[in-house]
């Protein structure tokens, strides 16, 4: 039987360990890889808060009733990027009150970014695949059998969830930032030679081996573009694209993501596609 890890961006790890308490009551094994948690609860005022855990568990047991999930194994790994808040001592009393949780922590002294975090996951993996997956909720857990219907049939070795195919719903926000996401696409398409929708997605679906075995250097949000780059020179590698819905945040709600990530992202397709192709 295959194991899946699922490779958690996450900003809100109270979230988190209440996914991670579901999918354990399922026989599941899970593992969260989370980014700068210097926020966390912070973002979300109290009503808002309580909405999202009380509708994380329904979410994850609806996709355990459904196909390819149910009796795979998944694991969850914690990664705190230096957090400054209460984040550590929350997560191990979880851990202490619920020893017989499979939860992996790891904890970097200094806080190096969502890239790094994600580098420190990733390494940390074991299960045949993982995803990558922002715990704010913008993307659906429930969508995971979608990225993992191509691998399951054998025809996918990666697999990324655009916002922009399929006839998923997505939140109408902010219309530069989907002209910029787009021109980001485009721009590393010319590069890689694939014809990607959505390459800045959260949602990548990777061989771990295949992973594991990419040198990655992006600390921040240009994890992306070099990723993307770098699988894009690997032989016979198969890359697939599914349509995924989008739960977007305003920036009031919590969004990160500014324009000088834009041009950095500029950069990085430009660097890793022409100046640092051979690292």
């Amino acid at each position: 039987m295959k194991k899946l890890e699922l490779v958690f961006n996450n900003k809100d790890y109270q979230k988190a360990l209440k996914v991670i308490e579901t999918l354990r009551k399922n026989n599941f094994k899970a593992y969260i890889v989370g980014g700068a948690v210097r926020d966390a609860l912070l973002n979300y005022s109290a009503k808002e808060f309580d909405i999202v855990r009380d509708a994380v568990p329904s979410e994850i047991k609806t996709i355990f009733k459904k196909t390819v999930l149910v009796g795979e194994r998944f694991g969850v790994i914690i990664v705190n990027d230096c957090s400054k808040d209460d984040t550590e001592s929350a997560i191990k009393k979880y851990q202490s009150e619920n020893p017989e949780l499979n939860i992996q922590y790891f904890a970097h002294e200094v806080n190096k970014g969502k890239g790094a975090a994600l580098h420190t996951g990733i390494q940390k993996a074991t299960g045949e695949y993982l995803i990558i997956q922002d715990a704010d909720l913008e993307y659906d857990p429930e969508e995971y059998n979608d990225l993992l219907k191509p691998v399951v049939n054998g025809f996918a070795d990666v697999v990324y969830g655009s916002r922009f195919i399929g006839s998923n719903p997505h939140r109408i926000l902010f219309f530069w930032h989907s002209i910029g996401n787009k021109f980001l696409t485009g721009l590393s398409n010319m590069f890689t030679n694939l014809n990607l929708t959505d390459m800045e997605t959260c949602y990548k679906l990777f061989d771990t081996k295949t992973i594991q075995g990419i040198k990655l250097y992006e600390n921040r949000f240009g994890f992306e573009p070099e990723v993307t780059a770098k699988i894009s020179r690997i032989p016979k590698l198969r890359i697939y694209e599914v349509g995924i819905s989008y739960y977007g945040r305003t920036y009031e709600e919590g969004k990160k993501i500014g324009w000088k990530d834009g041009f950095r992202a500029i950069y990085c397709i430009l660097k890793y596609n022409i100046w640092k192709r051979s690292t």
